[in-house]
């Protein structure tokens, strides 16, 4: 009977041990090559239901994690896919500890390169809802339609690939995302674009949240879509204009609140963004962050950027 007794108090505390992996962490990644943040969701820590979802493999979506344990204090987990350039199959494994200051220290080890060590802070709650509070600031205007002064590469050391014609900024395919060099918190955003036929943008809000640009006239929403909270929200109608016609958006981010109105049609209304998309460029979701332009994907133009700050 004392054996089993002891058994179950050590089974006991291994669960309430394991339950500290549960919630959701925002990751620093000090050496990617494109300089993204992580995201991770772990529920269900120390008891038999362990889930967890992961952005950061291997490319932007949102993904449930399909192998995941807990194994004497360190979370596992791994993925399988095909490169999506030459269709091989890989594999990836994350491994993390809980260390002494209450942060995730992680490794993911790849079939294909050299191991990568992250680290993990728990996502802060945010406070603020778009409740009819908040009044306009002084809008800012972030684009002069002759360069792209107020702009740098995100990548250190890649080339911009961008450059401003006919009072356009416009990028080649592949070529460096942009950030602002203001960064912001709460904000109305305007900004007109276009782009051709099958390409693909996205602007990085704070730095963080992507919402889509992408040309799919005609198609039905989801999460991937025009005007999409990446992998995310999915837009409630396709507002799509057909390519190379010149759209807008008019965006709201009060806290984790985002609206979006694509072509001056409402498809997202004040709904709560969980935490980081792909596109993250740092992983502090406390603090204001810059605007990003997407131009790794492909070709697209701004003509019109405009941030006007949400003030009490």
């Amino acid at each position: 009977m004392r054996t089993l007794i002891t058994s179950l108090l050590i089974s006991a505390s291994a669960f309430a041990s394991d339950a500290q992996f549960n919630g959701r962490w925002d990751i620093t990644v000090p050496h990617e090559s494109r300089s993204r943040a992580w995201w991770l969701e772990v529920t269900g820590a120390g008891t038999p239901g362990l889930k967890g979802r992961f952005v950061g493999f291997p490319g932007g979506d949102m993904n449930d994690i399909p192998k995941i344990e807990i194994q004497k204090g360190e979370l596992r987990f791994s993925f399988d896919y095909n490169d999506y350039t030459t269709k091989k199959p890989m594999h990836r494994d994350y491994t993390a500890r809980v260390a002494a200051d209450g942060k995730l220290a992680g490794t993911m080890r790849p079939s294909d390169g050299e191991p990568l060590e992250w680290i993990g802070v728990r996502a802060p709650a945010i406070k603020g809802q778009d409740d009819g509070s908040w009044r306009d600031g002084r809008p800012v205007e972030l684009f002069n339609h002759k360069d792209l002064s107020g702009w740098r590469g995100l990548i250190p050391d890649k080339e911009l690939g961008w450059t401003v014609k006919d009072g356009a900024m416009a990028n080649v395919a592949a070529a460096n995302n942009l950030i602002s060099e203001q960064t912001f918190w709460n904000f109305k955003l305007h900004v007109e674009f276009r782009l051709g036929k099958g390409s693909n943008s996205g602007i990085g809000l704070r730095g963080r949240y992507e919402v889509q640009i992408l040309e799919d006239y005609g198609r039905p929403p989801n999460s991937h879509s025009n005007g999409a909270l990446y992998s995310r929200i999915a837009p409630s109608v396709n507002a799509s204009k057909p390519p190379d016609e010149w759209q807008s958006y008019d965006i709201r981010l009060v806290g984790r609140q985002v609206t979006v109105v694509l072509n001056d049609q409402k498809i997202i209304d004040k709904q709560e963004i969980e935490g980081l998309t792909a596109i993250a460029g740092n992983a502090d979701e406390g603090k204001p962050g810059p605007l990003i332009l997407q131009g790794d994907h492909g070709p697209v133009e701004f003509r019109k950027i405009t941030v006007t700050p949400l003030v009490k």
